[in-house]
């Protein structure tokens, strides 16, 4: 049985909740298998948030890891590309630290790719009727420091692994600015994991195909 490991975070920036954690907890909720899927929320936190998915990625042994992260003033579901080794923090993590033009992990390598087929899951999320984009930038801060540790632990195992975007909640967001409900963000990352525990090589997509 093939085992995944979905990973959202926990609250940060004054909020109350975190929408990848909400999109995360209605995949759990709708998962019918047959494969295993297994949770886990991580801290807003440069440092905890890359220790604890390490111990996850140990207890669990998963054969595929998908992080999702929130990501304000996004109107689109992002399937990320590629993590780079910066940190370029605009605001502090909850442990109050914002590090500022440091790598991610000093001495590795300047960036790695995702592991995912990319192309393949935004097809999926688009087919389901939900906006969506592969982003060649997941930021500077912790969602892009725990990709970038993610690719960089399994970058010598056969586990594939990636991140995902989802956009601010409406009630998470002040006025008119871009959200998306929690159901279609979770209709995006049950998408984005079926197409990849079901797609070995990517999918060739027209431009127009996705937003």
């Amino acid at each position: 049985m093939t085992r995944v490991l979905l990973t959202g975070f926990g609250p940060f920036d004054g909020q109350s909740v975190n929408a990848s954690w909400l999109a995360v907890s209605e995949v759990v909720a709708r998962w019918t298998g047959p494969d295993e899927l297994v949770a886990r929320e991580l801290p807003v936190s440069f440092r905890g948030a890359r220790q604890q998915l390490r111990v996850a990625v140990a207890e669990i042994e998963p054969d595929l890891v998908v992080c999702v992260g929130e990501a304000d003033r996004r109107s689109a579901v992002g399937v990320e590309r590629v993590a780079v080794n910066l940190i370029d923090a605009r605001i502090p993590d909850i442990d109050g630290s914002a590090p500022v033009d440091v790598p991610v992990i000093a001495g590795a390598p300047a960036a790695f790719f995702s592991t995912l087929p990319v192309k393949a899951c935004a097809a999926a999320v688009a087919e389901a009727g939900v906006l969506v984009e592969v982003s060649n930038t997941a930021g500077l801060y912790v969602c892009n420091a725990t990709f970038y540790a993610l690719q960089h632990l399994l970058a010598a195992t056969s586990v594939r692994s990636g991140f995902v975007h989802v956009p601010r909640t409406p009630a998470q967001v002040v006025g008119d600015g871009p959200s998306l409900s929690v159901d279609e963000a979770a209709t995006a990352v049950l998408a984005v994991l079926r197409a990849a525990l079901s797609t070995r090589t990517d999918l060739r997509v027209s431009a127009g195909t996705l937003a």
